[in-house]
């Protein structure tokens, strides 16, 4: 680790790099919104950020050691909130977890799947997930699907 604290090298230099051995850097982070997404030393300097900071950079380090990662945001009455899913593993990576000892959430890999585990964590429905890439700074759209269910809890006028 540098004087100055973590980098991305040293994450990228860890021997036998697993997506939870990732998170755990993570876990005295301070949430902070930012509207946008930090570059990656910016985060690790600052030690504060949110859910696409973090889980662009561990889905650009995880791509490096020869993982799968996705990247998927779920939008929920009132929130986004984006993880990282590792096929590999079968689980995603997420932010709201760093602090715990099991850092990462199991799901199948289907985009509804990750979106339902995400959406019960927050006590909420969701009503759309997205699938994107996150490359030199450019975030790209894959796919997005649409909740099949309607609740009282939807936005109202959104998808119409």
């Amino acid at each position: 680790m540098s004087a100055l604290g973590l980098t991305v090298e040293d994450i990228r230099n860890t021997p036998d790099l697993t997506p939870a051995k990732l998170a755990a850097y993570f876990s005295d982070f301070e949430y902070k919104f930012r509207g946008d997404i930090q570059r990656p030393e910016i985060f690790l300097a600052s030690r504060s950020g949110d859910c696409d900071d973090f889980s662009t950079l561990a889905a650009s380090v995880l791509a490096a050691k020869g993982f799968t990662p996705r990247l998927i945001t779920v939008r929920m009455p009132g929130v986004s909130h984006v993880v990282c899913y590792i096929e590999e593993t079968g689980s995603y990576l997420d932010y709201n977890n760093r602090g715990y000892p099991d850092r990462t959430v199991a799901s199948k890999p289907k985009i509804e799947s990750i979106a339902e585990s995400v959406a019960r964590s927050y006590e909420l429905k969701w009503t759309s997930a997205s699938e994107f890439t996150y490359e030199d700074g450019v975030k790209r759209l894959v796919r997005t699907v649409i909740s099949p269910r309607k609740s009282e809890r939807t936005i109202a006028g959104v998808f119409r």
